[in-house]
């Protein structure tokens, strides 16, 4: 029988587009120390580590896991890398699930960690090119990556085919409410990245265009940072937070999906994720959750666009496929709506750090549903071509 698994302890850095003053092995520490302060215990302790590390192009290594294991305090002990684009943080809290469930460990780190403008481009000036051409490599690298495939217009192809099949939808001027109200909500985020960047939805709409239907206001930022988990099994977990005096948060259900990563008819569905669909279902189906419109009070999602974030959310139950602008409309997800969704300014205005995002989106999640009393949380990730993988996790707090 499996174990009950749950969050004894969280942490993140502050967010930055640059870090200049810290490589990514003082990022990968920051946040292994301040998690394990969070859940006053030992890094001795800490039975295996799970690394979540997006780009090995970022980090300058080709297995950049291995610097960052002693230096944590993990020397002799298990550690493995998870590498699943925008989705990794997710899957590494999977991964970490699935073996202390099985009774492996008693206790585990996740960390996730970027640092992504390492990279640099020398004809600019600037890292953005080498960043974007980094990304790139998550393509296909026979056809798509050679003629200037990028995140933007994968998502974008997604989008579009939705916008086909449902014409009515993702109007422009619900999109940037969406936009304005994410960066509303990030103002109390003092790791945020763009913290003090609030936009009204006039000046989303006037932001340039960078890929059909994607304005430079309802996109993410890349940017740098690590965050960290302490999960433990129920047994420790249990002594754990008798000892911190902060609540456990259980993770009830874990769902993942793959799509494939070609478009059409036999292959991709380009109208739908369906990655979100199955992870989703699978994990409400895990946590006995029948309805997610009655059971799920806040949701941490990977909105990489914000047109993908109202997809998602139809995917996941809380709207119907084509009316995903009622989110806004009737008020669902607005302030002291239905949902609360992206509290911490999800990776729009917060962060989007590949491989720690979802793990920040867990820190996130626990944060609220501590704070403010209430019982459950969807975290999702997605990522590489397409929205091609999805991982999410039910966390629930008693």
């Amino acid at each position: 029988m499996s174990k009950r698994v749950g969050i004894v302890g969280a942490a993140v850095t502050p967010f930055k587009a640059t870090w200049r003053e810290k490589t990514y092995y003082e990022l990968a520490q920051m946040a292994t120390r301040e998690a394990v302060k969070d859940a006053r215990m030992s890094i001795q302790d800490v039975d295996a580590a799970f690394y979540g590390i997006y780009n090995d192009i970022f980090q300058r290594a080709a297995i950049p896991e291995h610097a960052i294991h002693g230096l944590c305090g993990m020397q002799n002990k298990f550690g493995i890398r998870i590498s699943t684009g925008g989705a990794t943080g997710a899957y590494t809290m999977s991964a970490a699930h699935a073996y202390l469930a099985a009774g492996r460990f008693k206790t585990a780190l996740v960390l996730g960690v970027e640092k992504s403008t390492d990279c640099f481009d020398f004809s600019s000036m600037s890292a953005t090119p080498e960043v974007i051409k980094s990304i790139g490599w998550s393509g296909d690298s026979f056809f798509e990556q050679p003629i200037g495939w990028s995140a933007s217009d994968s998502y974008a192809e997604v989008v579009l085919a939705y916008m086909d099949e449902h014409p009515g939808d993702l109007k422009p001027e619900v999109t940037a409410r969406i936009a304005a109200q994410l960066s509303q909500q990030v103002k109390t985020n003092v790791y945020a990245q763009r913290q003090l960047d609030q936009v009204t939805p006039e000046e989303v709409l006037n932001s340039r265009l960078i890929v059909y239907p994607f304005r430079e206001l309802e996109i993410c930022v890349y940017s740098e940072g690590a965050a960290a988990l302490i999960m433990a099994e129920e047994e420790t977990a249990t002594a754990i937070a008798r000892n911190s005096g902060k609540p456990v948060v259980w993770i009830t259900g874990v769902g993942e999906a793959n799509e494939h990563s070609f478009a059409g008819k036999s292959q991709k569905v380009m109208a739908r994720i369906m990655s979100d669909c199955y992870a989703s279902q699978k994990a409400y189906e895990m946590a006995g959750i029948t309805d997610p419109k009655k059971s799920i009070q806040i949701v941490e999602l990977h909105d990489a666009f914000v047109h993908q974030l109202e997809i998602t959310m139809a995917e996941f139950g809380f709207v119907p496929l084509g009316r995903a602008d009622s989110l806004i409309e009737d008020g669902l997800m607005t302030p002291g709506g239905k949902y609360l969704v992206n509290p911490c300014g999800g990776l729009i205005f917060l962060w989007s750090c590949r491989g720690a995002s979802n793990i920040m989106s867990a820190w996130s999640a626990r944060n609220e549903l501590i704070r403010r009393g209430l019982r459950t949380a969807l975290v999702h990730g997605t990522g590489s071509t397409v929205a091609q993988f999805t991982a999410c996790l039910i966390l629930e707090h008693e």
